[in-house]
């Protein structure tokens, strides 16, 4: 583990305690290590996501073996009532994840976001890697989504079932000093919500240089049955692009696959055997194929999966995805088996 890393956790950790030491001190353990004293709130947490990863191009393995897919700490917590921070990292060295600062002083329906962060883009992309039920984002996503960017965020919830986002990001040029500066915008409704029923539509469209994507999102849930697709389409340079995934998912213990803020959330076992959930997706156009070794292209792809949910925090899950180039015809594949702890 990354040592300088450490000791910021360890210092922050201290000062806080040091900063609360005349307050009662509370200390939760669910989902992370959380420390509550009188307007301060620290947090320590992170996930653990382990793969075994088998894939093909023509028949030809290009990958076999194991990989620490992702390997992350985070803390965050509150200061007083409207100032909240996070600081995510990955423990193999990739770098920052989430760092900012967030002002919630307007209420609700208007939160202030500065620093690196996820760019609002896309249902699927906006969803946690750690509560995604395909293992693995589709390529479409993989595509037309920015990601994490540094960036001015301004987003919150209008009524109870909708949420906005509006977003200028920065994005490092290759051939000079310079930031190019793009802009984003998601807005999301669930005209049907419920603790077992779910109707979510969602718009996005993002901006920077030569490059532009729209956005169309739409799910529904209804008990233990869940689905969701998106649409995008942009012009990246001379060329305009669009492409599509269809993603279905039973849970065949009964649960209901959690919404909260305009995306999904993990599932969570209702008993202690576990949930278990069966999920397909299609996926069609141009992407990101580069999971099943075709790279960035026009094809199309099918995945079957499977996840055990043995505990709200620890998942293990199984995919396998087949696609074609639609230009060149080359076929790729990839199996995928996972073994995720979140704390």
């Amino acid at each position: 583990m990354n040592t300088k890393l450490i000791a910021v956790i360890v210092t922050a950790s201290a000062l806080f305690a040091t900063s609360v030491q005349a307050e009662e001190i509370k200390v939760s353990t669910k989902g992370g290590l959380k420390v509550t004293s009188g307007e301060y709130e620290f947090k320590f947490g992170g996930r653990i996501m382990y793969d075994y990863n088998k894939s093909e191009k023509n028949g030809v393995t290009d990958e076999d073996g194991f990989d620490l897919r992702r390997g992350r700490l985070y803390a965050s917590g509150k200061i007083g009532d409207n100032w909240q921070f996070k600081s995510q990292f990955n423990t193999n060295g990739d770098g920052v994840e989430d760092l900012y600062l967030r002002y919630t002083g307007w209420g609700k329906g208007a939160n202030l976001t500065i620093g690196n962060q996820k760019v609002p883009f896309g249902l699927e992309e906006l969803t946690s890697s750690k509560d995604i039920s395909v293992l693995e984002r589709s390529a479409i996503t993989e595509r037309y989504a920015v990601g994490r960017a540094e960036s001015v965020k301004l987003h919150g919830a209008l009524g109870s079932n909708s949420t906005y986002a509006i977003s200028a990001f920065a994005e490092d040029q290759d051939d000079t000093n310079d930031d190019e500066i793009g802009f984003a915008a998601r807005y999301t409704i669930a005209p049907v919500k419920s603790d077992n029923n779910l109707l979510h539509l969602g718009i996005a469209y993002r901006d920077i240089g030569d490059t532009d994507a729209f956005g169309l999102e739409a799910a529904a849930v209804s008990g233990p049955f869940h689905i969701q697709a998106e649409y995008n389409d942009g012009d990246f340079g001379n060329e305009s692009l669009s492409g599509y995934y269809v993603q279905a998912g039973y849970i065949f213990t009964g649960e209901t696959r959690p919404y909260k803020g305009g995306i999904f959330k993990r599932v969570s076992p209702s008993s202690k055997g576990g949930a278990w959930e069966a999920v397909v997706r299609y996926e069609d156009g141009d992407g990101n194929h580069s999971d099943i070794e075709l790279g960035r292209t026009d094809a199309s792809a099918y995945t079957l999966g499977l996840n055990w949910y043995a505990h709200k925090n620890v998942k293990l899950g199984i995919n396998y995805t087949d696609g074609e180039d639609n230009i060149d015809n080359d076929d790729g594949s990839e199996f995928r088996v996972r073994f995720q702890l979140t704390f």
